[in-house]
């Protein structure tokens, strides 16, 4: 990687270079406030079934997620990406062939994928997970994978049009209803079927409940909003296009070929959480850790620590998936300086907002697992300071995973995961079976895993487009302002915990002053240039601020 700074491939300020950037901000803004639900819904959730019944209800999740991902979850971004790929020709009955295509092959996908969880769900729990009490909230969760197949091809028909507003709505309506139904039916579940050999099992079922119940509101939304927007534009998709209209099985295979290696991508890079699961399961069961005691250690672990990292790398998974329409456009126009210079501004807004995540929750671990779970437990503690760092490796990883897909080198993406999987595989599997860690094992593993992953992209990325990432105002200068802020905020926490004696007061007066800290040493440093500033969120504002201040050229 390169140090030195490379503005001579920023487009013209001003040119809408950053829309994309902007798209991507408002479903990563979604994204958080989704995160920021499922917060809510789970600190009260992980109450009423304890660690035991959040365990039940994280394996059934992860068996869930590999399901979805095998048949549907990337459909958002396969379409989104052909679609992309024939808008900016004026393709548009193309486009519409696309969808119709998306739908056919998603509802076939979906509805396969959904039996055999359903048929299959009581032997997946007991003989790969050791988590017999599993099935009954897997089995309810699984016709989600249905609903979100149809699902996926609405929100990537939106998103290819360049439109994140119809995903991120759609997501926050989902979490909303899945957040009150999943408490209410955990809660109600847990009582009624009290009696029963394993009530929390049936209170787990109650959360995936929710899942389901949020994934069908949301699905009827994009309906609607979707023959809104076909009744708008029935008569442009009706005009005659300039090229020959593809051919059914033309656009078929192309949604195939696109799709599969997207699919393998995130098969592998989802596969080690349920590989961990697995594992976890199956050497502490031969440790002689009973079923519940497993469930306890995975649900501070899934439940707690990888809830919470999960929120920041949101943003790079929105960012991510703006981006891919966006590079698709600039590629097809032959744009080369256009889709490096995206590439570098994604990276760079995504690393300002990631370390110092990673380094606020490392500092503050246990009074922030205190806070939102009521957990002051060591383990949780250590935990969270340990893997903290992931946050910062999963949002590269997932980025450059993007920009693999983008210019089309996704088998390379495929490439890198699995063999980020095979390592990581056999860390976990030592740190489990012969260095007794335990869930630190587990924690250990999910850092090395993004991280491999990271290294291996960015070799690849700078092979094929000769780029390079500017290193210090995209790592250097944001770690610096991060670890005065990890600092200045640790003091400010343990002097105001010393007066108050409140935890929630100490972190709700520490927490802002740390991003007031870090803001203002992102500008001191000039980590962000005034080139840059227009393209980003709300840059336009920051940037007429810090001028009226003189802290940067007019």
């Amino acid at each position: 990687m390169d140090n030195t700074p490379k503005q001579n491939n920023r487009p013209t300020p001003g040119s809408g270079s950053g829309d994309f950037l902007l798209q991507g901000s408002i479903l990563a803004a979604a994204g958080i406030l989704v995160r920021f639900i499922g917060l809510l819904y789970k600190v009260p959730m992980t109450r009423i079934l304890g660690r035991e019944g959040i365990g039940y209800y994280n394996t059934a999740y992860e068996i869930y997620n590999i399901g979805l991902i095998l048949s549907s979850y990337s459909l958002p971004l396969a379409m989104s990406k052909l679609i992309a790929a024939r808008r900016v020709n004026g393709r548009y009955q193309d486009v519409r062939r696309v969808f119709v295509c998306g739908m056919l092959l998603s509802a076939t996908a979906g509805g396969l994928m959904t039996i055999i969880l359903l048929l299959g769900g009581d032997w997946i729990t007991a003989n790969i997970f050791e988590s017999p009490s599993s099935a009954l909230p897997l089995k309810v969760l699984a016709p989600t994978i249905f609903v979100f197949s149809i699902m996926g091809v609405i929100r990537g028909y939106f998103q290819g049009h360049g439109n994140m507003i119809p995903t991120s709505l759609s997501q926050i309506i989902e979490q909303l209803v899945n957040a009150i139904v999943s408490v209410a039916a955990s809660y109600t579940f847990l009582i009624w079927f009290s009696s029963r050999t394993s009530p929390r099992s049936y209170g787990a079922a109650g959360g995936t409940l929710g899942t389901l119940t949020g994934a069908l509101a949301s699905l009827l939304f994009l309906a609607i909003l979707m023959l809104r927007h076909h009744h708008r534009h029935a008569g442009m998709i009706a005009q005659p296009q300039e090229t020959p209209v593809e051919s059914w099985r033309t656009v078929f295979t192309a949604l195939i070929f696109t799709l599969t290696p997207i699919i393998l991508s995130q098969f592998v890079y989802q596969l080690s959480g349920t590989v961990d699961n697995s594992m976890f399961g199956q050497i502490m069961h031969g440790k002689g850790f009973d079923e519940a005691q497993r469930a306890s250690l995975l649900g501070v672990y899934g439940g707690e620590y990888r809830l919470l990292t999960n929120v920041p790398v949101a943003i790079a998974s929105s960012l991510g998936a703006s981006m891919i329409p966006s590079i698709v456009r600039s590629r097809t126009q032959g744009n080369h300086e256009e889709v490096q210079y995206k590439i570098r501004l994604t990276v760079k807004f995504n690393m300002l907002i990631a370390i110092p995540c990673a380094i606020g929750m490392g500092v503050l671990a246990g009074p922030i697992m205190q806070l939102v779970f009521r957990d002051s437990s060591q383990l949780a503690a250590d935990l969270m300071r340990i893997g903290a760092f992931a946050v910062v490796f999963f949002s590269l990883s997932t980025v450059t995973n993007s920009v693999l897909q983008g210019i089309d080198l996704m088998r390379k993406s495929v490439t890198h995961s699995a063999i980020s999987l095979a390592i990581h595989a056999v860390l976990v599997y030592i740190m489990l079976q012969h260095l007794n860690l335990g869930a630190y094992g587990l924690v250990i593993g999910n850092v090395t895993f993004a991280l491999v992953v990271c290294v291996l992209n960015w070799h690849s990325i700078g092979k094929a487009l000769s780029y390079h990432q500017e290193i210090r105002t995209t790592f250097i200068l944001p770690l610096l302002a991060a670890l005065i802020m990890g600092a200045a905020t640790r003091a400010a926490y343990s002097v105001l915990h010393i007066l108050t004696a409140s935890n929630s007061i100490s972190l709700l007066v520490s927490v802002p002053l740390a991003m007031a800290v870090y803001a203002a040493l992102i500008i001191l440093l000039k980590a962000v240039t005034a080139e840059e500033l227009p393209d980003m969120p709300f840059g336009m504002r920051i940037l007429r601020l810090c001028r009226k201040f003189g802290l940067m050229p007019s």
